[in-house]
């Protein structure tokens, strides 16, 4: 058995049975013959983006894989890595390495050098028999504490020696821990007698699966929730205490009861300071602060706190759920005043955006497009998920979650064409469910040809595309390379694109087509064809902002 075989042998004990790849690298091969199913893509980062969705959408209880060629593939793979490391995804990388001899032989990319700054872990294997201990700490690695993309570099030729012996492999597992009794203890405490409490969930409520503990925490409390983009859908933005998620772009109820919030309660969040997350600075005042999360990096990082609680964000919930339920039997009656005030500011903010969400002109105005999208679409049986720039502040505070894990957020980095991939990961990961991504057509530009991939693998996503022509949030800040060069125009007509590539295309002008295309969308993938929907819409600049 080659050393080869012996890593596909040891996804498969992982419980891996897709492995997403471009190749040359010889595990794919090894892996098709361990009935591992191989996924080849156009691009190395829509792989990694693939890969990505299998972590995020079990909550880290498995792990996406992704394997690449030596040299260019690996280099070509340096963004996706990255994003993943940002964004806090448990990921496993194997890249071929340059044989031994010639590793460390300029100009020759090294993994092992150049990847340490956005891997949680990495290493070289430069004996056959380590392979097995290897993935098993990437594995481990990737699923415990705060989780990243792991990577183990495998040289050429180590791939095609001989395992010694027979191959003994112990999965990886998965721990978890709680938090400080006496923190728990306190953080109920300064809960239950704050006046005006706000709960900020993230990231870490989806890998601790935690949503139960967040609602009835809220319930009990009568405090309003927002999510960060991250950790949208934890919470159900139907609910009467939603304030929906923050990001660049937010509601007017989340503005409002953030800037008179006495406690701001962070569970499993890290409080990073991003351009397109919650502006903390602006809200902090004289709010006590109180951080729930898995680790201890995240404290004091970005936001002073006054109380840190270091677990898993469901025992973290359940241990302040049963601190605050010893002081507090039952609600206090003040649920009606703070749902009613939610819901008076909800449709104030409506109101104020019904010109663009009702807009009935031509071109479309991108709202519009979600709002139909929105009301068309079976919510509970649908994921969702951005792209950088317009697409990600025109949706995120518009598009209201109704389960968990039914909208990929991401934005502490915000690398263009990421959604696709994101998409067609849910996609494999859900076959039942409506898997969207709403991109626009500078997204297209980075990973539109694996639209391709979607057809050949059989993937049927429904992708919809802004199309108005031009990088529109680049257009306040390149007004003379616009003027002088048309430096932010750009084009083209997608739908035809879609179908050369053996999808279904289609091409939306006017506002009252937007229905009826999207249930010809749904119903193209329920035939389990590939959908791109172009809408040709106006050079909207507005985001929801205050």
């Amino acid at each position: 058995m080659k050393v080869a075989r012996a890593i596909a042998k040891t996804l498969k004990q992982e419980g891996v049975d897709q492995l997403f790849a471009y190749p040359v690298n010889p595990v794919v091969e090894a892996s098709a013959e361990e009935d591992i199913r191989t996924i080849i893509v156009r691009q190395e980062r829509t792989g990694l983006h693939m890969a990505e969705a299998v972590g995020r959408l079990t909550s880290g209880r498995r792990v996406g894989v992704f394997a690449m060629q030596h040299g260019p593939g690996v280099e070509n793979s340096f963004g996706g890595v990255a994003q993943a490391y940002s964004e806090s995804v448990p990921l496993v990388v194997l890249p071929a390495g340059y044989p031994r001899a010639r590793t460390n032989v300029e100009p020759n990319f090294s993994s092992l050098v150049n990847f340490q700054h956005v891997t949680k872990s990495l290493e070289q294997v430069t004996i056959p028999s380590e392979v097995p201990n290897a993935i098993r700490r990437a594995f481990t690695q990737a699923k415990n504490g705060r989780p990243g993309p792991c990577m183990v570099e495998v040289p050429w030729d180590l791939l095609h020696e001989d395992f010694p012996g027979e191959l003994e492999y112990s999965p990886s597992i998965r721990a978890v821990s709680g938090p400080d009794p006496d923190a728990a203890r306190e953080a109920a405490r300064i809960l239950v007698n704050a006046n005006h409490p706000v709960i900020y969930a993230g990231q870490g409520v989806h890998y601790g699966r935690a949503w139960g503990e967040l609602r009835e925490l809220a319930e009990l409390l009568e405090a309003p929730v927002t999510t960060s983009i991250e950790g949208k859908s934890a919470f159900p933005e139907t609910h009467p205490l939603s304030l929906q998620s923050g990001g660049r772009s937010y509601s007017a109820e989340l503005h409002a009861f953030l800037c008179r919030a006495d406690v701001i309660f962070g569970v499993g969040a890290s409080f990073t300071q991003t351009a397109f997350g919650i502006p903390w600075p602006r809200y902090l005042g004289t709010a006590a602060i109180i951080q729930s999360t898995v680790d201890t990096a995240d404290l004091h990082k970005d936001v002073a706190i006054d109380l840190a609680l270091v677990g898993d964000a469901r025992l973290t919930l359940a241990a302040v759920l049963a601190e605050v339920r010893a002081l507090l039997p039952g609600p206090r009656g003040r649920a009606a005043k703070t749902t009613a005030e939610i819901a008076s500011l909800h449709l104030e903010w409506i109101a104020d955006w019904s010109a663009k969400l009702d807009c009935p002109d031509a071109p479309i105005n991108p709202y519009r497009v979600i709002r139909d999208l929105l009301s068309t679409v079976d919510v509970k049986n649908t994921i969702i998920t951005h792209d950088a720039g317009s697409p990600r502040d025109q949706l995120t505070p518009f598009w209201q979650c109704e389960s968990p894990l039914s909208y990929i957020g991401w934005g502490k980095t915000t690398q263009l064409g990421f959604g696709l991939g994101l998409a067609l990961g849910a996609k494999l990961e859900h076959p039942g469910k409506l898997c969207i991504n709403w991109w626009g057509d500078a997204a297209i530009g980075f990973t539109g040809m694996d639209f391709e991939t979607a057809v050949r693998e059989r993937i049927p996503i429904m992708s919809v595309l802004s199309n108005n022509s031009c990088m529109a949030i680049e257009l306040p800040v390149m007004k003379v390379a616009t003027e002088k060069y048309r430096s932010t125009d750009i084009s083209g007509n997608y739908a035809d694109f879609a179908r050369a590539l053996g999808g279904y295309g289609e091409r939306i002008t006017e506002p009252e087509e937007i229905v009826p295309a999207i249930r010809r969308g749904i119903a193209k993938t329920e035939d389990g064809v590939p959908v791109l929907l172009e809408f040709i819409t106006s050079k909207e600049l507005q985001v929801s902002k205050f």
